[in-house]
């Protein structure tokens, strides 16, 4: 009987010290462009914000759409479904999570609205920061939720491209939206910075 215990105790023992240890995750959005790949980091602290994205990214929401408004040392904006529903439909609308650590800094990523009153955010859009001084003076009116951490050349070269005289690009800017989960070894294999 001894013996039996000590086979099981010893079978238990090892099957416990085999165990893979999980390896962490990091979820981090990707917009693949025809100017390059920019990559960015989703805050914790906008988690409706970071979730809608995360939910309409793996639905392939944006990849039919383009970056339709850019504005060189203001901002560089896509996803505009270019329907009246794109702001009025509730699916899309999701109120502010303002937070004093999420400012408009170069390369932050934010979500889009109208002029509504309670300053609900329209997910279905969302903008860059193209100003490397920041845009301090939305802050607390439009929602950040993102910072790019690698692709600020392919930023600011989305900014350089010719617009029309109401800020869309003469060339269509299409656009690959993605959610990347990758392991603090293919961060660094990437040379993405984070934080």
């Amino acid at each position: 009987m001894k013996r039996i215990t000590l086979l099981l105790i010893t079978i238990i023992l090892i099957s416990c010290s085999t165990k893979k240890k999980e390896v962490k995750t990091y979820k981090l959005g990707q917009i693949i462009t025809p100017k390059g790949e920019m990559i960015f980091t989703m805050s914790d602290k906008a988690t409706n914000h970071k979730a809608a994205f995360i939910r309409l990214a793996k639905a392939n929401y944006w990849d039919t759409l383009t970056f339709n408004r850019v504005i060189e040392n203001f901002v560089i904006q896509g996803g505009c479904p270019d329907t009246p529903e794109g702001f009025n439909d509730p699916e899309y609308l999701i109120a502010p999570e303002f937070n004093d650590s999420l400012k408009h800094v170069y390369g932050a990523v934010g979500i889009g609205r109208d002029m509504n009153s309670d300053k609900n955010s329209a997910i279905c859009q969302f903008y860059i920061v193209h100003n490397k001084k920041g845009l301090p003076r939305l802050d607390g009116d439009y929602m950040i939720f993102g910072q790019v951490v690698k692709g600020l050349d392919v930023l600011d070269a989305l900014g350089k491209v010719e617009t029309d005289s109401l800020d869309a690009p003469l060339a269509s800017l299409s656009m690959d939206v993605n959610i990347l989960e990758l392991t603090e070894k293919e961060i660094n294999e990437r040379e993405i910075k984070i934080n």
